[in-house]
């Protein structure tokens, strides 16, 4: 009691006591995601990461415009000036020999970016030799993207009219070129580099063009004779790609330190280009003993991440693909720095460019152009990275010290890690997730990478997307090879979330499953086997993924099967299969329901069954297993198959879809019937044309077999026989009505659809063929039939189960539960109803002791739609349920409204004959029975806003046969332990596990009569039935079958109208039969401990569990209320009001669980509730 308390939030108010506390504790019964949620998938979110048109720079055109010695007529250069072209300076060696040094400089900068791409120069050019060029390089990269890099620092600045320089063949003259010839020569698509003056003006000319050109095109495609109407469509110019080192307006900067490329520099070279500018400014006095020439000696190469230069390079590609991916748009950030490694490598690049070059007042410009980024905040972290490697270099260089590697990758994991831990629910994407992805690629951080990952993708689809769209896929894809075992949870984890959102993936993984396939089947299968025996918990609670129930229904048992993406299979022996289905025991629905589906037979955990290995003789359950069930001619002519072998796979698996077929819950028996209308369709006569099977053909003949097992489908829960001349298909089970709040007073099943009749002709069918063959060709006389055939064959089978499990991967499971979560609306409603719930208790039990002299006093009356045949209070709002045939109708008995009213879902041959609130404490469900053995839940009851919906159904009970003079089914529920008894029209007490959902025993009566009343009490483990030949009978269930049956008592010496017994360690049990007399015993005593002798004739009869009162109706038109002690309270015979009619027959009557109310029902169709006088209340 003590942890209960601690966990109330009730403690401290003053008003809980031992029954409040518990509210907290209580399990819930139907109330897992699976039967609160639609079983269907979730949409799928629309994937822009995945790039369809993925690029590869395949050419690269290096075309330099120095001429060396020589200055351009308009540029004047200062003194001193920037020289240096690609680190060279041209004036320490010869014009034409700096020349070639310079093109093949600029050729290595590219190469450490793009190695395997075809280069070629053209130094100091004519319009020719760029048209040569350019023309080859577009005809050898076809349809992949060209590089055109311009250094146009020994000619003329552009012009306004679109035009570059270029030289003649004797260098005595500057030459125009065209950018709308350059785009002719370079077509689509291209990426241009422009470092020059006034660069800024050939990418607006460059615009110009394009634009001039799709407007030729369009007048072309409008007039035939225009002379680019016969040429082959150009492609369109829009999608290259443009950099710029400045505005139209603005000169490079001249500054003696830097390079006279600075754009190229930054765009070939950054980490050098970096590491010279952060020398240059004035923070540099923090870090003493660094110079320019130092800088230069750093040690390390860019693609060694254990050096210095590798870590500043991993550091910069970190930090500008974050800047990146923070500033820019998805689409536009998936183009250029995910569609092609050297264009995503130059935009890296053009982000330093941006920063260094904006520092002195030039502008880079591109196109598609970007936002600003050069204040971004990651560009401090950035020159606090080099600052702490530079501040190594002198003694690294001098004293040969080991490096110190740079804390900024474990930094942004701290970073990420608050935003995971201290975010709120609505924010911003975290800023650091780029350089989570880069990390990845460190075996020192990648633990706690994949871990802070997952918790990352644990938040949402959202998140996942986020993920697939900063480049996660290649790193946890190269990452599953790994050898590393501690990273096995990880990846799986990880892996999960991102097949649940993005499934297209899982081809991706094909050529790494096929490998591994066989030994996953056999580890799967070895621990099926060994945890048959131990339910599993439901997969709204674990690895939703790795169960799959066929029957995607909130009724679904915990089922076990192998599912997968890939080609994964269950592989089992024909003969343990064939095992596995002969021990299923077909009259025990819910316990042990066997659901087949094409390519997938599964079976519950009560199923004993053997599964084979891989090694043993593979036998592939599909729906090619009932082929010989296809060549049958009919249903009737089933029988001789199932006389050769009654206990064959097929007869067994036909067994079951018939005993399916009748399930109450009409998703799964609707499922059933599509699977045996698609075997009857497909199976063929001998001799006679016959028609489809109908709900009357089955229930009127049952497979023959040598043993007589033959199974009818009303033994399985469904229908007794009916009308031959029935033309309804198996589609049409029962009339299954829509839940509606209005029906009319009769409720009249609605009449199924017609059913398809066909004339197939066995004997033109050869006995062996291909599967699904169509046979030869068959004339019919009525067009319509044929195609009613062949929806039945075109119809499939398909469920949403496997797509609702793989949804549970896709939502937070690392997340507090939101009914865990104090603050949360849900457990916000869940104090007020236990608050209310208290109160209820404390009001009635203060009303009860105060003594009840009378209850006769009317507070509520109403004519009822039908005639009230079982009647339920809520236990703790002013609703009462009362149920007649088969419908539900709940009165507000405080405002005297009637709140509800649907029809039950029974078939209009069977009746209501027992109802139960499940979580009467917190969100109430309704159950009901009826007298065919099937139980049904519903929500949403009484509820102005949903229309009531089912929850579940399943056969509880079998072989019972409807009739009106029985008990029907009997139940008691305990919300403790969530067991619910069952009985009735049988010989057995049957036990259902609500929370497993499974039957878990079934005790013999030991009795040729009916089951009337059950009580149980789950303290003591024991079981009361009153039977229909007045015996009481008490059953312990922890005992053997064989024993649990501790006592019988013989005194009552008719029907048994009540057994109860008392909720407490030394209750007594009360029972009253039809003549009235109430006996006590003490179930430890062979004897009644107390007689007493009430009215006969009773009709109904309750008992109230706390003001020890007993009320009985009577066929005599009243109903009298006796104490405990057996003196009358009073006699109600009349209702209230002016001439107040006398009361009909008693049909049913009830006590509410707390308060002194009585509701009692009679057969003039009224309901009234009666309490103590209104001055006691």
């Amino acid at each position: 009691m003590e942890s209960e308390m601690l966990q109330s939030p009730l403690l401290g108010l003053g008003e809980e006591d031992e029954a409040d506390l518990t509210d907290w504790n209580l399990p819930l019964a139907f109330m897992k995601k699976r039967h609160c949620e639609k079983i269907e998938g979730s949409k799928s979110l629309a994937q822009s990461w995945r790039m369809k048109d993925r690029m590869k720079t395949v050419s690269v055109a290096l075309v330099l415009c120095l001429n060396v010695g020589v200055d351009p007529p308009d540029v004047v250069k200062t003194t001193p000036c920037a020289r240096l072209e690609c680190w060279i300076d041209p004036l320490s060696m010869g014009p034409q020999k700096a020349l070639e040094t310079i093109g093949a400089n600029l050729q290595k900068q590219y190469e450490n970016w793009q190695p395997r791409a075809r280069y070629k120069q053209s130094l100091d050019p004519t319009v020719d030799e760029v048209k040569k060029l350019c023309t080859s390089l577009r005809r050898n990269a076809k349809e992949e993207r060209v590089l055109f890099h311009y250094n146009g620092h020994g000619v003329p600045r552009p012009t306004v009219n679109g035009e570059i320089w270029v030289f003649n063949k004797n260098y005595t003259q500057y030459i125009p070129l065209s950018i709308y010839d350059l785009q002719t020569w370079m077509g689509s698509p291209s990426i241009f580099v422009y470092d020059c003056s006034n660069a800024g003006l050939i990418v607006k000319s460059f615009k110009q063009f394009a634009l001039q050109r799709e407007q030729e095109l369009e007048v072309a495609a409008i007039n035939p004779n225009h002379p680019l109407a016969q040429m082959p469509l150009p492609p369109s110019m829009k999608n290259c790609i443009q950099l710029a080192a400045c505005e139209a307006s603005e000169l490079l900067p001249m500054i003696p330190d830097l390079p006279a490329d600075l754009f190229t520099s930054c765009l070939t070279t950054p980490i050098k280009i970096a590491l010279r500018w952060f020398c240059m400014q004035k923070c540099v006095s923090l870090v003493p003993g660094v110079t320019l020439d130092l800088i230069e000696k750093i040690p390390g190469r860019l693609n060694d991440r254990r050096t210095p230069l590798g870590e500043l390079n991993w550091i910069f590609t970190a930090i500008t693909d974050t800047i990146a991916w923070n500033v820019l748009p998805r689409d536009l950030f998936q183009k250029l720095f995910r569609q092609d490694l050297l264009v995503a490598s130059l935009f890296r690049n053009f982000l330093l460019a941006e920063r260094i070059m904006r520092s002195y007042n030039c502008t880079p410009v591109s196109s598609p152009r970007l936002p600003p980024t050069y204040m971004h905040a990651m560009w401090q972290a950035w020159d606090l990275a080099v600052d702490i490697c530079l501040s190594q270099l002198p003694t690294i260089i001098e004293e040969g010290t080991a490096f110190r590697h740079s804390p900024f990758f474990a930094e942004q994991l701290t970073a990420f890690q608050v935003w995971l831990t201290m975010g709120v629910e609505n924010r911003n994407p975290p800023e650091q997730l780029p350089i989570v992805l880069q990390v990845l690629l460190s075996q020192v951080h990648r633990l706690r990478a994949l871990d802070l990952l997952g918790r990352f993708l644990d938040l949402g689809p959202w998140a996942v997307s986020l993920a697939l769209s900063v480049g996660i896929f290649p790193y946890v894809l190269k990452l599953l090879q790994s050898s590393a075992r501690e990273l096995r949870p990880l990846l799986v984890f990880i892996w999960a979330k991102i097949l649940a959102v993005d499934s297209e993936l899982v081809v991706a993984l094909s050529h790494l499953v096929v490998q591994y396939e066989s030994n996953f089947c056999t580890v799967a299968l070895q621990f099926m086997e060994e945890e048959k025996n131990y339910p599993l918990p439901s997969p709204a609670t674990t690895e939703g993924g790795s169960l799959t129930p066929v029957r995607d229904t909130p009724c679904t048992p915990r089922l076990r099967s192998v599912s997968s993406y890939g080609n994964i299979r269950a592989v089992t022996t024909a003969r343990s299969l064939n095992k596995s289905l002969q021990n299923l025991s077909l009259t025990e629905e819910s316990g042990s329901s066997v659901a087949f589906s094409p390519g997938n037979l599964s079976t519950s955990s009560s199923a004993s069954s053997t599964l084979g290995s891989p090694e043993n003789e593979e036998y592939i359950l599909s729906f090619e297993t009932i082929d010989k069930m296809r060549r049958v001619s009919s249903y009737s002519a089933l029988n001789s198959l199932i006389g050769v072998s009654f206990n064959s796979v097929y007869t067994q698996i036909w067994r079951v879809l018939l005993h399916l077929a009748a399930d109450p819950y009409p998703d799964v028996s609707d499922l059933a019937m599509k699977v045996l209308n698609s075997i009857a369709y497909k199976a063929t006569v001998n001799a006679r044309p016959q028609r489809i099977l109908t709900t009357s053909s089955l229930t009127q003949s049952a497979p023959a077999s040598p043993t007589n097992k033959g199974i009818h489908i009303h033994q399985a829960g469904g229908s007794p026989p009916t009308s031959s001349a029935s033309s309804s298909s198996l589609t049409n089970d029962v009339a299954k009505q829509p839940v509606g709040r209005d029906l009319p007073a009769g409720r009249p099943g609605a009449p199924g659809p017609a059913g398809v009749q066909y004339t197939p002709h066995s004997q033109q069918f050869p006995r062996t063929r291909k599967m699904f063959d169509k046979g030869p060709d068959q004339t019919t006389d009525d067009a319509d039939d044929t195609a009613g055939h062949r929806s039945f064959v075109s119809a499939t089978t398909q469920t949403g189960f496997c797509d609702w499990s793989a949804r549970y991967f896709a939502q937070p499971v690392m997340k507090i539960p939101e009914e865990h979560d104090l603050e949360s609306q849900i457990r916000k409603e869940r104090e007020w109803r236990f608050l209310r719930n208290t109160r209820v208790r404390q009001q009635a039990r203060q009303l009860i002791q105060k003594g009840i002299a009378k209850l006769d006093d009317q507070i509520f009356l109403n004519r009822n739609p039908g005639v009230p045949s079982v009647v339920k209070f809520h236990p703790f709002t002013p609703c009462v349920a009362v149920a007649d045939k088969d419908s539900i109708c709940f009165w507000d008995w405080e405002k005297g409204e009637k709140l509800d009213y649907f029809h039950n879902g029974n078939p209009r041959y069977t009746r209501v004959t027992a109802m139960e609130y499940l979580n009467g404490q917190d969100c109430s469900l309704l159950l009901t029975a009826t007298d065919d053995g099937a139980i049904r839940v519903w929500k949403n009851f009484a509820d102005l806003e949903k229309n009531p919906e089912m929850v579940t159904a399943w056969q509880g009970l079998s072989d019972m046969l409807p009739t009106t003079r029985g008990a029907g089914m009997v139940v008691d529920w305990e919300q403790e332990t969530g067991l619910l008894m069952s009985s009735g029209d049988v010989r057995i007490v049957r036990i259902w596990d609500t929370d497993r959902e499974m039957k878990v025993q079934d005790i013999p009566t030991g009795a040729d009569s009916c089951v009337t009343s059950l009580s149980c009490d789950s303290h003591r483990s024991l079981i009361v039935a009153g039977l229909g030949d007045g015996s009481i009978r008490v059953y312990d269930r922890r005992m053997a079958l064989s024993e649990c049956r501790v006592m019988t008592y013989r005194e009552h010496t008719a029907w048994v109208v009540k057994a109860y017994l008392q909720k407490h360690p030394e209750g007594h049990i009360m029972s009253v039969s039809v003549n009235g007399d109430v006996r006590f015993f003490d179930p430890r005593m062979p004897e009644s401990v107390n007689v007493l002798q009430i009215v006969k004739g009773l009709t109904a009869l309750d008992i109230h569990p706390q003001a020890n009162l007993i009320a009985c109706g009577s066929m005599n038109q009243f109903t009298a209320v006796y104490s405990g002690s057996g003196e009358l309270i009073n006699h109600i015979k009349y209702y209230d009001g002016f001439m107040g009619q006398r009361v009909g027959a008693i049909s049913c009557l009830a006590f509410h669980p707390h308060w002194p109310h009585l509701a009692v029902g009679s057969n003039d169709y009224y309901i009234s509730v009666y309490s103590v006088e209104k001055r006691a209340r």
